[in-house]
């Protein structure tokens, strides 16, 4: 039998090495169950079940209501029968030079079974000690260490200025982008939900942030965008916050009819969805008062959205974001403007190239 336990921090670092490189793993596999998977995994685990949804709690249900031996022996079968399904489907046009990572909940029974199995056969198996609740103490320890090192370059504007297409103009140049709404699946404000696109969970999304933290090349710079502690409702890692608010500041300046077209073109939903829309805007009569928001929702309902998009930017969204940026981002004094003349891809393609070349991106 060939089975190394390694510890969560050397698996962390010798996850730098691209699979199927040498001296870095062939495959990291999930032995936990699609629901914990689904939830967060590691970077580029694939999901191998010891035990599907329906017999992990079958297990967990027998353990408590008749005891552990009979609950052992049902959830031995099981593991057996799917451990076999995993070697039929997956294992059997392997070459004995494979050397996968596998990984459970604690590095217990799920992941232990099957790295037993795999190295009966004769592959050299690694299976991290503690589990996922290990990695994942490793890799929230190592976030601040990735983030020391880089050079942010912060994109704020108003709401509707093209924060967002800005961040894709640059990474089109070739710039290193941490794009943290599209990791949150959020907008980042009270109407930012984007329908039929659930957020990660906290876990998920902390994963994503060290994955996309760990690719970049920290003698270049790297433009994020002005986010406030919270995207929806997931929290920016502490260490990247607080450097993300002490680092320079580039404003992007977009007139108001181009930033009112903007949203509309951005969110389509709202447009398209005069009810949803409405609904949202409910979110807001605690900041607003409800008779505003009344009034915003039959402005909605008799077609005049862009009345109702401009007067959120100049009642609500302008005052908020430049007093949070005021309080929160101690270079915005010294913000260098970065002038749009129009929404379009290529004139924001013009700005993104002028501030690659001005920070020497």
């Amino acid at each position: 039998m060939s089975v190394t336990f390694i510890s969560a921090q050397d698996a962390l670092e010798r996850m730098a090495i691209p699979l199927g490189a040498p001296g870095g793993f062939s495959t990291i596999i999930d032995a936990r169950s699609e629901d914990e998977y689904a939830l967060d995994h590691l970077p580029g685990a694939v999901n191998w079940p010891s035990l599907n949804n329906e017999e992990r709690i079958f297990v967990g249900t027998m353990y408590k209501q008749v005891n552990a031996f009979e609950a052992q022996k049902h959830g031995a079968a099981m593991v057996a029968a799917n451990i076999a399904r995993h070697i039929q489907r997956e294992v059997l046009e392997l070459p004995k030079n494979w050397q996968p990572l596998i990984y459970c909940w604690r590095g217990g029974k799920r992941s232990g079974s099957l790295s037993l199995v795999l190295g009966q056969i004769g592959f050299k198996v690694n299976l991290i000690e503690g589990g996922y609740k290990a990695f994942r103490a490793a890799m929230v320890a190592d976030i601040p260490k990735r983030v020391a090192p880089l050079q942010f370059k912060i994109i704020s504007g108003p709401t509707g200025s093209g924060k967002t297409r800005l961040l894709h103009a640059l990474a089109a140049e070739g710039a290193q982008v941490l794009d943290l709404e599209d990791l949150a699946c959020h907008r980042s404000s009270v109407l930012g939900h984007i329908p039929g696109q659930p957020q990660p969970s906290q876990k998920r999304f902390d994963t994503l942030v060290w994955q996309a933290l760990r690719s970049f090349d920290p003698t270049r710079p790297v433009f994020v965008e002005s986010e406030s502690r919270k995207v929806g409702n997931l929290s920016i890692p502490e260490s990247l916050m607080l450097a993300m608010r002490d680092s320079p500041c580039f404003e992007l300046q977009l007139n108001l009819d181009e930033r009112v077209a903007l949203l509309m073109e951005d969110y389509p939903f709202f447009v398209n969805d005069t009810a949803l829309f409405c609904h949202r805007l409910d979110a807001l009569v605690a900041i607003r008062g409800k008779a505003v928001v009344e009034t915003w929702k039959e402005l909605v309902r008799t077609g005049h959205i862009d009345q109702v998009v401009r007067e959120l930017l100049t009642l609500h969204y302008d005052p908020t974001y430049a007093s949070s940026m005021v309080r929160n981002f101690t270079q915005n004094d010294n913000a260098t403007a970065c002038v749009a003349t129009h929404r379009s891809p290529e004139a924001l393609r013009e700005v993104a190239r002028q501030l690659c070349q001005h920070v020497g991106a």
